[in-house]
């Protein structure tokens, strides 16, 4: 696994924030995790970026190793990740965001446009209603609890679904999921953000239609990255954000699954910094 970048703490509002930090030079550049994630995620992607930029990622409120307050809908989110811009004192931020985290970055790019300088959408939430069966079960009352217990069998077979190529599925990053997932908080936020988005008919319609809708008015540069193979949300909402964003460009990993910056790092950064250099 590569070297980690060291953990940083800083208060956002009265949350103690887990953050991590690279680079001294070129914009700012923010990475966002998605459902149930952290910074570790973006561990292969840090130190590239980094050459040239700002960059930052950090644990969302009620995630990895930040503070657990309750997290009541994905709206809370957005409005962290802005203060955590005001905090750290980023005025401007070309935003990069996995999974979920792609879904808050649009709705930040529509509440606060002035933020945000580009965007890279990755295998992105809020496109349509499709999402894996596993997830619209766990937003059933009871069953949930039930079944999203964390166990180091769960986290492996979850990252089997997640990644395309399963020898990236090893014993250390299983165990160092399964710890970061198994604190305390971790499964009462991730139920409670999961069902905020999600009910067992898949991604909840009144926010993916509000969201589509208003996908227009987006002037930020943009750039959209999926996986091909991905099993959590299929590759077919990317045309969704593509079509609607006016000069989006897209680009479809083949033999991917949901998270591109972790099976093509190498790719993905390059991808991502010559974006960044237009």
């Amino acid at each position: 696994m590569a070297a980690l970048p060291e953990d940083k703490y800083t208060k956002v509002g009265k949350v103690n924030t887990r953050y991590w930090q690279a680079g001294n030079k070129g914009s700012a550049v923010i990475l966002v995790h998605g459902l149930g994630g952290f910074v570790e995620n973006w561990m292969h992607n840090m130190d590239a970026l980094s050459k040239q930029h700002r960059v930052y990622a950090m644990d969302l409120v009620g995630f990895g190793r930040t503070d657990k307050p309750p997290v009541n809908d994905v709206y809370m989110l957005v409005q962290f990740l802005s203060d955590f811009m005001d905090t750290l004192k980023i005025s401007k931020a070309t935003l990069v965001g996995n999974s979920l985290g792609g879904g808050l970055i649009l709705q930040f790019a529509l509440q606060f446009p002035q933020k945000v300088e580009k965007l890279v959408l990755v295998d992105n939430a809020g496109m349509g209603r499709d999402v894996i069966v596993d997830f619209r079960v766990c937003s059933l009352p009871w069953l949930g609890e039930l079944l999203i217990k964390p166990s180091l069998k769960g986290t492996e077979k979850l990252w089997k679904q997640i990644v395309h190529d399963q020898n990236l599925v090893t014993p250390e990053l299983v165990k160092m999921c399964y710890g970061l997932g198994s604190l305390p908080g971790a499964t009462k936020t991730l139920l409670s953000v999961l069902r905020s988005g999600i009910n067992f008919g898949g991604q909840r319609g009144k926010l993916t239609k509000t969201l589509i809708k208003d996908l227009g008015t987006i002037k930020a540069p943009t750039l959209v990255i999926w996986g091909r193979d991905d099993k959590i949300i299929p590759a077919a909402h990317a045309q969704v954000a593509v079509s609607k964003i006016a000069g989006a460009k897209l680009h479809i990993f083949d033999h991917c699954g949901h998270m591109p910056m972790f099976e093509y790092p190498d790719k993905f950064n390059k991808m991502v910094l010559d974006f960044l250099a237009e």
